[in-house]
């Protein structure tokens, strides 16, 4: 049975969709079915607000660090059952939500999505992944083709101004040089870098 919610460290994580725009070389879907305490996080079908809300209900999501928007696709795909999933959380109140994404929300969705995270997400950690618009086209073959890598900068710009915490990340499966390179284009945009290991 697939898993819709599913822990991984202190965190509590949601797996909305299994849609994404690009095909990373070093993703994790490349290697397997599951990760952290979900043995399958294929969907057989997207799961709607409520069915989320009830799966988070039934595991006392206050017992965890946080809740994170991160499963085997692109959360910004199901942006309308993200939303409402936070609206609901953040009316309880209490409750920390990070969303992990690649940051073309707003080519996925055709409209600016970073004002619509306001008040409503705490932490949005931005895959970055590369310095530049050609090696991030190689390495995570974005549907939208090199006019992807420019949104994703754009994004992490706009979220600055609607979300108290936003990181870039990079995999360390990029070389040293390229790591440092990112660095300097986090830097430009004013977003701090977190270099993350590859899940294996």
């Amino acid at each position: 049975m697939s898993s819709i919610v599913y822990e991984y460290g202190r965190n509590l994580y949601i797996n909305l969709t299994n849609r994404c725009p690009c095909a990373c070389s070093f993703c994790i879907r490349l290697r397997g079915s599951g990760a952290g305490s979900a043995d399958d996080l294929w969907l057989r079908r997207e799961p709607s607000a409520s069915e989320v809300l009830r799966e988070l209900d039934a595991r006392s999501p206050d017992e965890y660090g946080e809740l994170v928007f991160c499963g085997y696709g692109e959360p910004f795909c199901a942006l309308d059952a993200l939303l409402e999933i936070c609206r609901v959380l953040k009316g309880r109140g209490g409750l920390r939500i990070r969303v992990d994404t690649n940051g073309l929300g707003d080519l996925i969705n055709g409209k600016p999505v970073a004002p619509l995270l306001r008040g409503l997400v705490d932490k949005v950690s931005v895959s970055l992944n590369a310095p530049d618009a050609r090696r991030y086209d190689e390495l995570c073959a974005p549907q939208y083709g090199q006019a992807a890598f420019p949104a994703i900068l754009k994004f992490a710009l706009e979220c600055k101004e609607h979300v108290p915490e936003v990181i870039f990340t990079v995999v360390d499966v990029i070389l040293p040089d390229e790591i440092k390179a990112c660095a300097a284009v986090a830097a430009a945009v004013g977003v701090p870098l977190r270099v993350r290991k590859r899940i294996v």
